[in-house]
């Protein structure tokens, strides 16, 4: 059974540890060299500290099998363990995610896909995602914002 919670900083390594490597599966070969190398490994645990406040985890048989982070109106991370893949649980953190967004008085949710994620592409289609085309998705960075070439995917929610 999936049990959707709050994180709480107890989480961020647990988070990292899912962060990192679905991150790499989504990303490399699919962004520019300079996201890569602005995404070491160790960066991933102190940004899952920085956004616990707009993360929710889901929990099965008491350990983190994968995260949704929303800010404002935006999906901005959706994550789950490998062993976790095809179980539901990343249906089960997008629906929370959706309903974050529309409590927030959004009307839509929208969320960013780098263009060569195509597994992740085709999830969010099935889930009633729109793809509303490419853009420049820009990447937060320290020296400043990093472009990386992404479909923009929008859905109405429920408010």
């Amino acid at each position: 059974m999936t049990v959707l919670r709050r994180a709480t900083v107890d989480d961020a390594p647990a988070v990292a540890r899912i962060w990192y490597p679905g991150w790499c599966d989504a990303h490399l070969g699919n962004v520019p060299q300079q996201l890569i190398d602005a995404r070491p490994q160790e960066s991933f645990e102190p940004r899952a500290l920085e956004h616990v406040e707009h993360t929710t985890v889901a929990v099965v048989d008491g350990e983190v099998a994968g995260f949704v982070m929303v800010i404002g109106d935006e999906v901005e991370q959706v994550y789950v363990s490998a062993g976790h893949r095809g179980s539901g649980v990343a249906t089960a953190l997008l629906a929370a995610a959706e309903q974050e967004v529309a409590s927030k008085g959004h009307a839509v949710a929208w969320l960013a896909v780098v263009a060569g994620n195509a597994r992740a592409r085709r999830f969010y289609e099935r889930q009633g995602w729109t793809d509303g085309g490419l853009f420049d998705h820009q990447a937060p960075h320290a020296d400043g914002p990093i472009p990386v070439p992404a479909h923009r995917y929008t859905k109405p929610v429920d408010r």
